[in-house]
C-alpha cells in the first residue's frame, strides 16, 4: 500500500466555501479515480502545523499508481480549477507500508 499525504496552506483570499468545495471533491475521488483506494481529508485543529491548515491522505495500492492518480482528469480538474488559484504553499510525502 502507498500513502500520499498532502498539506495545504491557502492564500489569505481563500474563502471557507472554496476550501470546503475542494474537500468535497477530494471525498469523491474514490468513485472517480480507479487507483484511489480511500481518502481522508480535513482541517487541522492544533497549533503545530506551521501555517498548513488542511490535510489530505490518499491510499493507493502500489507506487506505480501515484502518477496515474496525479494525471487523472478528475484530479487535474481539482488542482487546476480549485487548488492552484488559492494555494499559498503545499507539502507532500509519499511512503509505502
Amino acid at each position: 500500500m502507498l500513502e500520499h499525504i498532502v498539506l495545504f496552506k491557502w492564500k489569505p483570499e481563500a474563502t471557507p466555501d472554496a476550501i470546503a468545495s475542494i474537500l468535497d471533491d477530494f471525498n469523491h475521488m474514490p468513485g472517480n479515480i480507479p487507483e484511489v483506494v480511500s481518502v481522508s481529508c480535513g482541517e487541522n485543529f492544533t497549533n503545530r502545523s506551521q501555517g498548513f491548515t488542511h490535510g489530505l491522505v490518499v491510499r493507493l495500492n502500489v507506487p506505480e499508481e501515484l502518477e496515474r492518480y496525479q494525471q487523472h482528469p478528475f484530479h487535474q480538474k481539482i488542482v487546476q480549477e480549485k487548488i492552484k488559484p488559492i494555494l499559498a504553499d503545499i507539502l507532500a510525502v509519499d511512503y509505502q507500508f
